[in-house]
């Protein structure tokens, strides 16, 4: 099916003009292929049950770890960054649920994301490795979105340089359901699970679903798993949508995607979930902490809000009150529900005994995403998800440990994605996997001790386009589409927004941070499977916006 769509859609594309006015036309042949499949009725979940009770109380055992990803959340969708999404008076719609959890533990005030795209941020999470170890470098994609989403981008009327589109690479990747994490690396869940944890995955994944990449294949024992993304179906009577016609992404979506989970069982066998994605997967959430409650536990909850497309109910649109325009209303809903579900998880601990000794983590998977059209989401910082300023990369971490985290604690320290695996597996008193080089570190000392901090040297990379940050300083280069370098240089400390670029001003700092992303390459693993696209990304402006000359982009592959 795959092969057959790209054959359909790069037949369509010849002749430019007429491709142009056929979009619609193959946009509704993808909706028709997707409204064909079949999804079963909701049903109970056989999660497995822990004992009925314990000898060892709760605050003797290991610690119970949940860790909460949210999906494109811009680093200002937050109200306890000072942020929030605002309405016409001029007040934010605020996020109690994910303020207690940071008020209540420690903030890591310069976390960043593992890459600026969700999946290879998702295969840091786990893994604790960077792309150059891993291969997993760039997001997987179903068959025909990489030439949909390019082709309707070069038929937008907003001056953006143009798309790239490979059609034969295209042909060389495997199946959407098969790109993904190898078996052979080691995750979280399975270290937790060596150590004698009851793991369950809930939500997204987006790591290969399929043969041994799915999370019950790779250390989980239970996985609730996402295998579309409309959050309710787009007639429920419970749903206000929000389409993004100035969006190729989005118009892919909502041809492309159904309502629909699996359980322990890859994109086989999938049925519908019982409600509102966010909500049910909390739901279920609960119902896994209760079941374990007698036994330490590792819950990776991975949701899907706040990404597109944007679908929230009408409850809680209703909730947040008058917000222009529809789009934002409907993103401000969608964060309310995920800050909803953060305050149920915290909730249900307390009720049952169980918040002192359990670690709860908060954080994005990258920065918002320009393409929503919504120009606050990052601020103050520059940049989108799919860029590598700040803004893309920028993301919240918050960690509660009652046991050990003094509330209302704040490290300066830049942390990242990759420091999660180590810094939990220490937590849980588990030994980081023997003879796996683990790029990210054990964050914990630092709640006691940032002056002697060792590391000073992080990494990102998305292809052509890489990025080191060493101290204050941080290099990005990019060879697309020029015949030479795009370079930024900023110092942090004095510009965290990036607005100064010092290339120019210290060519010798250029020289020595090339050289650190040249050593970081020397032996890097090769991607896993290539980029078949390159899209312009605007800096300083979102997708609703027009480009014009002058105004600063990227190139980014996937």
């Amino acid at each position: 099916m795959k092969k057959t769509l790209i054959t359909l859609l790069a037949l369509s594309a010849v002749g430019y003009a007429a491709y142009a006015q056929r979009i619609d036309i193959m946009l509704a042949l993808i909706k028709y292929q997707s409204s064909n499949e079949v999804f079963a009725e909701t049903r109970e979940l056989p999660w497995q049950q822990g004992p009925a009770a314990s000898e060892v109380p709760a605050n003797e055992r290991p610690p119970n770890i949940i860790l909460i990803v949210a999906d494109d959340l811009g680093y200002n969708d937050i109200s306890t960054l000072g942020g929030g999404v605002s309405r016409t008076d001029g007040s934010i719609v605020q996020t109690p649920g994910i303020d207690q959890l940071a008020a209540d533990g420690v903030v890591f005030n310069q976390s960043y994301s593992g890459a600026s795209t969700c999946a290879p941020s998702r295969a840091m999470l786990m893994t604790g490795r960077y792309p150059t170890r891993t291969g997993f470098e760039f997001t997987p994609t179903p068959g025909g979105m990489g030439s949909m989403v390019s082709s309707i981008s070069n038929n937008m009327d907003n001056n953006l340089p143009p798309a790239v589109y490979d059609a034969a690479l295209d042909e060389t990747k495997p199946d959407y359901e098969l790109q993904g994490l190898p078996s052979s690396e080691i995750t979280l869940a399975e270290v937790l699970k060596d150590q004698g944890y009851y793991t369950a995955h809930i939500g997204k994944w987006h790591l290969g679903n399929d043969g041994d990449m799915g999370p019950h294949k790779q250390g989980f024992d239970d996985s609730l798993l996402m295998t579309n993304g409309l959050y309710l179906p787009e007639d429920d009577l419970n749903v206000v949508n929000a389409k993004l016609d100035f969006d190729p992404i989005d118009q892919f979506l909502w041809a492309k995607l159904g309502f629909s989970n699996s359980f322990n069982s890859g994109s086989a066998d999938q049925f519908k979930p019982a409600r509102y994605m966010t909500d049910y997967w909390t739901d279920e959430s609960v119902k896994v902490i209760k079941a374990n409650k007698n036994r330490p536990f590792f819950l990776y909850l991975a949701h899907w809000g706040p990404h597109t497309p944007l679908q929230a109910t009408r409850e809680d649109y209703e909730a947040v009150g008058d917000i222009k325009p529809h789009r934002k209303r409907v993103y401000a809903a969608m964060v309310r529900a995920v800050d909803r579900s953060v305050a149920r998880i915290m909730e249900t601990l307390e009720a049952e005994g169980l918040a002192d000794n359990t670690i709860v983590a908060f954080t994005s998977d990258n920065g918002g995403a320009g393409y929503v059209g919504l120009p606050e989401s990052n601020s103050p910082f520059r940049g989108w998800k799919i860029t590598m300023f700040e803004g893309g990369l920028r993301v919240p971490m918050f960690v509660k440990w009652p046991k050990h985290i003094a509330a209302g604690r704040t490290v300066n320290t830049p942390v990242a994605h990759i420091d999660v695996m180590p810094t939990l597996a220490a937590a849980a008193g588990a030994a980081t996997p023997e003879g796996v080089e683990i790029d990210g570190k054990n964050i914990l000392p630092l709640l006691d001790d940032e002056t002697s901090w060792p590391r000073k040297t992080l990494f990102w990379q998305n292809g052509h386009y890489q990025v080191v940050r060493h101290g204050d300083w941080k290099l990005q280069v990019n060879d697309r589409p020029t015949d030479g370098l795009q370079t930024w240089l900023f110092n942090l400390n004095d510009d965290p927004t990036e607005q100064k670029n010092l290339v120019s001003n210290h060519p010798e700092k250029v020289s020595e941070l090339s050289k650190l992303l040249a050593e970081h390459q020397a032996n890097a693993r090769p991607p896993l499977y290539p980029a078949v696209t390159d899209m312009p990304v605007m800096i300083d402006k979102t997708l609703n916006d027009t480009f014009e000359q002058g105004d600063e982009y990227v190139y980014t592959p996937n």
